[in-house]
């Protein structure tokens, strides 16, 4: 029999960026927070302290930091003709599991959407005419501007110390930074960090293009800073350990070190680990939320009574818990009905190697997880959508967040793949070669989706979360022409060697290899409940009580990493629920 406990003003699921940044912001506001975190309390003494942490085995490979698939997984296929099976070993990308979640381990890449990317569909809509978008493309727009969002996104900024260069202060260009990018209040919080030798040549191959580089927006700080919440951090030392790891140094920003310190001194908030949300309880009206079933540390059913219920936790899962709570209708693709599931999305990522002779000293050991060089040529509405034959943009960047023997060495094409030849190209082009990343929008599709597994189980005897999605041809095409375009620039640095991995034509997406973990999608925000889970304060429209909070409100992944976005869309929440929902709790928007 469950054991209930005194019912709270809030209860949070997941204790990674938003549920932290959504606790300190109800705390303020004078609530009682409780936060079920499935995995253990994670801090930077003495979890992440040297020399324990720089560990790639433990890191890289037992992977340490992230979630057990021998207790939680989600099953895969590429259509519906396929019965889906578990993901077993961790591969295409890398839920966390802890206090700090994927905030923790993530390398610490924080850019900011494009104002384009809010009203995507309208967009290309106007610039093409409707006819250019698939009819299986499911593209919607935000239901949110980015001068709504402007502001938060520059608090996130400054909570998480981020280095950059601003491109465009209150309407005026600035030399060096994104010209591209949206209006900003401010410079970011830091300057850029210092360049490595990849990012260096970058620039100057990047303007013999006719392209406009600038600093990677890296929440790695590049000096001494103390956030808005008084919580410090330390310069980054180059170490090398920021993705898979935690920092060592409490120079990556992450809500262990930029948030938590000031949550855990406070009596509203309690922390419980090692809690694991078995699924949203309801009234008997299916339409409010009265908080939370888990399993404690012991294994024992609690019940968690509370007036909120915030979905925090990781994109999928926060769509998973939906799913398995009955909050909203399950996506139906053969009908479109639905919206529980709808318009899961990824990221499109590929990558151009470079090697050179023994006198270009790259040392990609030495790494800042989301320090270096990009460009927005390719991106938003500089890109000829029309002539490259595909929608969406994407980026091309240097960046060297660490590399070591453990976690893979680059080896010119046509390398034997074992034996003594393999040996010494590793030892020759370990130290002498760098690559460029290619990293894509990812459109949503009718035919891409989750929903509930009819075969297997959790350990918890609920249905595993089922994901349906393979690569379509519009990423493929925008794979190959992001590809040939980075090649092009590589050329000019006149590398020895160089190999590039465009997707081919016909190619499936492929869950065994690492490609980002920018999963996206599932409960989306919208303008109305006919085509959304959830309205543009990411409340669900079904149970007004309960909000989901994280990427899986994208209605399609842009070019960029979505950590600065979701951020932003946890303050515009957090915002929301204390200026309006607290007074008047019940839906935000009228359907």
């Amino acid at each position: 029999m469950a054991t209930t406990k005194p019912k709270v003003d809030v209860v949070i699921v997941g204790m990674g960026w938003t549920g932290s940044i959504l606790a300190k912001e109800l705390t303020d506001a004078g609530l009682h927070v409780v936060a079920l975190e499935r995995g253990a309390d994670r801090d930077t003494q003495p979890d992440f302290a040297y020399p324990k942490v720089v560990d790639e085995l433990e890191g890289s490979v037992h992977r340490k930091y992230l979630q057990s698939l021998a207790q939680d997984t989600i099953t895969i296929r590429h259509n519906t003709g396929q019965t889906a099976v578990p993901y077993r070993q961790m591969g295409s990308f890398k839920p966390g599991t802890g206090v700090g979640g994927a905030g923790s381990h993530w390398s610490g890449c924080h850019f900011r959407a494009l104002p384009e990317d809010f009203n995507f569909r309208s967009n290309i809509e106007q610039r093409y005419g409707r006819g250019f978008i698939p009819q299986d493309m499911t593209i919607q727009d935000f239901p949110v501007s980015y001068e709504e969002l402007e502001p938060h996104f520059d608090h996130f900024e400054y909570v998480c110390g981020t280095s950059g260069k601003a491109g465009v202060i209150n309407g005026v260009l600035q030399e060096g930074g994104n010209p591209f990018e949206g209006s900003r209040s401010r410079e970011y919080a830091l300057p850029p960090n210092p360049n490595y030798l990849g990012a260096e040549l970058f620039y100057g191959a990047a303007r013999e293009m006719g392209w406009h580089p600038y600093p990677i927006p890296a929440s790695n700080t590049s000096r001494a800073y103390t956030n808005p919440y008084g919580c410090q951090m330390g310069p980054c030392n180059a170490c090398g350990f920021c993705s898979d790891y935690g920092c060592l140094n409490y120079s990556k920003a992450s809500p262990n070190a930029c948030i938590l310190p000031v949550l855990r001194q406070r009596e509203l908030f309690e922390l419980r680990t090692h809690a694991q949300v078995l699924k949203v309880d309801l009234d008997s009206t299916g339409r409010k939320a009265t908080g939370v079933t888990y399993l404690d540390a012991q294994g024992r059913e609690v019940r968690q009574p509370a007036d909120l219920v915030l979905l925090c936790a990781f994109s999928y899962i926060n769509v998973h818990l939906m799913l398995v709570s009955g909050i909203g209708t399950p996506y139906d693709p053969q009908t479109g009905e639905g919206t529980i599931g709808k318009n899961y999305s990824y990221q499109n990522l590929n990558r151009v190697v470079l090697f050179f002779d023994k006198d270009v000293q790259a040392n990609g050991f030495i790494g800042i997880g989301g320090a270096g060089t990009t460009i927005d040529d390719l991106n938003g509405n500089q890109l000829d959508n029309a002539e490259a034959g595909f929608v969406g943009g994407g980026i091309i960047w240097a960046r060297q967040p660490g590399a070591g023997p453990v976690r893979g060495i680059n080896v010119p094409p046509g390398t034997p793949a074992w034996g003594s030849a393999w040996k010494r190209a590793a030892a020759d082009a370990f130290r002498h070669s760098f690559y460029y990343e290619v990293q894509g929008a990812c459109m949503s599709y009718k035919q891409s989706y989750l929903s509930l597994d009819p075969t297997y189980k959790d350990a918890f005897g609920r249905p595993l979360l089922r994901m349906t999605f393979d690569w379509h041809d519009n990423e493929i095409r925008a794979s190959q022409y992001l590809v040939d375009k980075a090649q092009q620039m590589s050329r000019i640095l006149n590398p020895i060697a160089m190999s590039g991995d465009a997707k081919k034509d016909g190619t499936h997406y492929d869950i065994t290899k690492y490609q980002s973990t920018h999963t996206c999608g599932g409960a989306i925000m919208g303008a109305n409940p006919k085509d959304s889970a959830l309205n543009r304060y990411l409340q669900s429209w079904d149970v007004p009580n309960v909000f989901a909070i994280g990427s899986n409100a994208f209605p399609q992944n842009n070019g960029y990493n979505p950590t600065g976005m979701v951020g932003a869309l946890a303050y515009w929440a957090a915002k929301a629920i204390v200026d309006q929902y607290l007074k008047d709790p019940g839906p935000l928007v009228q359907a």
